[in-house]
């Protein structure tokens, strides 16, 4: 396990209301190096929230993303981009452990959005 390379590794959980939604913005995310990997919860969850003054029910596909801190911007507003709510679930989790190479996978695999972000500045 490495806790040093996991500091600025971060799981990104966004909900769809349809699998083909999810798969489209997995697919844009990860093609443009703005996530590793991206998991496709296929089976739904029922998800129970307020909106709007009343207590709404949904089924939705969860995603979760794998990306760098460094991404985090770029990767938000491409996930606003292509979603179809209006308030996009967005909640980035810190990854404090993992393995070594994983990590360094994920590094590499973000690595040509990095430099593209870095490059514009």
């Amino acid at each position: 396990m490495n806790r040093g390379e996991a500091r600025n590794k971060r799981i990104v959980l966004v909900t769809c209301p349809s699998v083909v939604l999810a798969r489209k913005i997995a697919r844009a995310v990860v093609e443009k190096h703005l996530a590793a990997c991206v998991n496709i919860i296929v089976s739904p969850v029922e998800s129970l929230y307020t909106w709007k003054g009343k207590v709404e029910r949904a089924r939705e596909y969860l995603l979760m993303i794998k990306t760098t801190a460094k991404c985090l911007v770029e990767l938000e507003n491409e996930v606003k981009r292509l979603h179809s709510y209006d308030l996009p679930e967005f909640i980035a989790l810190r990854i404090t452990e993992g393995s070594k190479k994983y990590l360094s996978w994920m590094d590499d695999s973000v690595m040509k959005s990095l430099k593209k972000h870095e490059s514009r500045r």
